[in-house]
């Protein structure tokens, strides 16, 4: 899962530039890692170090909200790579993905876990409920949370030297990267391995594989 990184800008510091997300979904999601997510808001900055990432490659993949083609909802996944998704889930949180590929494949990058690195009094007091800093952005709903995403982040481009911005961290080596199925994908796409994390990282979040729905008793 190897890539050529002279396509992603600078390796340390520097904003990530569309030519490193305009690239498989799969080098691009192992290649997240490491990274650092930087939103910036009207209360201040918090930035977090990626930890753990799922790939979804759009109409070919069905786990992917895009599976069945464009709607209102997955229309900016079709789009240019470089810009956000963000969907509100099971009618209570925010997740974020990183659109990426070429336009009108409609592959993201979910980002599910990392380690608060800049801002942490702030995503304290968003995720008043963690109990540890491990866990403040343990799982992509308490990601999105952290730094504080909403719909209003939706589309916004990243690599636009906006509020919203992916910055290169320290690269993670190769043999501290795993791969496994994707949290709560159910049906044909539950045993893609496309779920990659940094090995024994404490801000990874714990796997659950889906779970098929009870029909009621009549």
């Amino acid at each position: 899962m190897g890539a050529d990184l002279t396509l992603a800008g600078p390796r340390a510091g520097g904003d990530l530039p569309r030519a490193f997300f305009a690239r498989p979904v799969l080098t691009v999601a192992r290649e997240l890692l490491g990274c650092v997510v930087r939103h910036r808001g009207d209360e201040g900055e918090v930035a977090v170090r990626l930890t753990e990432v799922e790939a979804y490659a759009g109409e070919q993949d069905p786990g992917s909200h895009a599976f069945r083609g464009r709607t209102p909802r997955t229309e900016v996944m079709f789009g240019e790579a470089g810009h956000a998704y963000v969907y509100f889930s099971y009618g209570m949180h925010w997740c974020a993905n990183l659109v990426c590929g070429p336009a009108g494949e409609a592959s993201a990058v979910l980002l599910r876990a990392g380690e608060v690195v800049d801002g942490r009094d702030l995503a304290r007091s968003r995720r008043a409920a963690a109990r540890t800093d491990v866990d403040l952005a343990r799982g992509p709903a308490r990601l999105a949370q952290a730094l504080g995403l909403s719909r209003d982040q939706n589309e916004a481009d990243v690599c636009a030297g906006g509020t919203l911005r992916v910055t290169a961290g320290s690269p993670v080596a190769e043999g501290a990267v795993r791969w496994g199925p994707r949290v709560g994908v159910a049906g044909e796409g539950a045993a893609t391995p496309w779920r990659c994390w940094v090995d024994g990282d404490p801000t990874v979040s714990a796997y659950r594989p889906a779970q098929p729905r009870r029909r009621r008793s009549r």
